[in-house]
């Protein structure tokens, strides 16, 4: 059974649908409020955790295995949880997540086809069955993303345009699942109509 926080938010997409960038403006606005604030991105955020994002990222590391990649995924995110998140929280401070549980669900699921009950299960035993208030999708098409995308890719993101289609179809499936945590934004709005759709989400929620 998870528990969820109202100061705990992420935001999750393809690559290049902009997740980023909203996560950074409402953690600056949160901020700016005179809020404590932390801002954690996956896979990453602790020392554990950066090693094993250089090992998933790393474009020599051609024969990962799918499920050592959803191990090493929900690993690093375990370590996050524990090092992080939870003590974060308990501190009363905001926690803006780029990437959380989602992440996995919707690339190794979706993309990798692997099983998504099993998938939940680890998810759950990775996050000590702790999950956001509220998770923004910000949904563009694959084709969008890899246009946006002008760094070089790393290992996932080179996975080519058809695997982002399955991811991207594969969030929209956990979205409708989980539809009372997860609310799709349309990524082709601009930034700031983004952002003030966050607010007003949040606000609605009697979050902000």
């Amino acid at each position: 059974m998870y528990t969820s926080n109202k100061r705990f938010i992420t935001f999750e997409g393809i690559d290049g649908c902009g997740k980023t960038t909203q996560a950074r403006m409402l953690y600056d606005k949160l901020v700016a409020d005179g809020q404590e604030v932390e801002f954690v991105r996956e896979p990453g955020g602790t020392s554990i955790s950066e090693t094993i994002r250089h090992i998933l990222l790393d474009n020599n590391r051609r024969e990962l295995a799918e499920r050592t990649e959803s191990l090493l995924m929900t690993a690093s995110r375990a370590q996050l949880t524990k090092e992080i998140i939870i003590p974060g929280l308990d501190s009363g401070h905001w926690i803006i997540a780029d990437r959380y549980a989602d992440s996995t669900l919707a690339y190794q699921g979706g993309g990798r086809k692997i099983n998504l009950e099993w998938l939940i299960r680890l998810n759950e035993f990775a996050t000590y069955q702790l999950e956001p208030a509220v998770t923004f999708l910000i949904d563009i098409k694959a084709e969008e993303g890899l246009r946006r995308r002008q760094s070089k890719n790393d290992r996932i993101e080179d996975e080519g345009l058809e695997f982002q289609r399955l991811v991207r179809q594969g969030f929209l499936k956990i979205a409708e699942r989980f539809s009372a945590r997860i609310i799709v934004l349309n990524g082709q709005r601009s930034i700031k109509e983004l952002h003030n759709q966050v607010l007003k989400e949040l606000s609605k929620r009697a979050i902000l």
